[in-house]
């Protein structure tokens, strides 16, 4: 299938990752649309700006279209489309040919720290740092589209 985000996530289990850690990446993030069939969302990172479709393939796959757009439109659409922006730091880890992305989230959405990979396939291995905590590719609370209605730190229990 073409244009397809095969993904796992997972928690982290302590902060070791930070020591292969480059620089961080800025992203913002508003989203026009948090249904678990279809999520389309506005996302600046820096002097660029994206917006992105996904499409519900499994718990690991999404179908994901993405088009560059003008960072002055995605600011618009985020200030007056998008009730609630995600805030968050990327990171790039590269760990045994794999590149881990870990997410650390601000604002509302603190302390939370996320790390994703993006596989082949669905049944692809992948080597697993130390680091790396719990899975929760299937648990849809830990999506951006339902952290930015349900922010992590108003969960009750985590």
């Amino acid at each position: 299938m073409p244009n397809l985000e095969i993904e796992r996530r997972f928690l982290l289990a302590n902060d070791d990752w930070r020591t292969a850690a480059g620089a961080s990446q800025r992203l913002e993030q508003g989203y026009l649309s948090v249904d678990k069939e279809r999520t389309v969302r506005v996302r600046i990172v820096g002097a660029q700006a994206w917006l992105t479709l996904k499409g519900y393939v499994s718990d690991i796959s999404r179908s994901e279209f993405e088009y560059p757009i003008p960072p002055a439109d995605a600011r618009h659409i985020m200030r007056t489309m998008c009730p609630f922006v995600l805030v968050k730091h990327r990171y790039r880890v590269p760990y045994e040919g794999s590149v881990y992305e870990i997410d650390e989230f601000f604002g509302d959405n603190a302390p939370l720290v996320v790390a994703e990979l993006e596989l082949p396939a669905e049944d692809a291995p992948f080597a697993r740092p130390a680091w790396l905590g719990r899975e929760i590719t299937s648990d849809g609370r830990f999506t951006n589209a339902y952290l930015s209605r349900h922010p992590y730190g108003t969960w009750a229990a985590k």
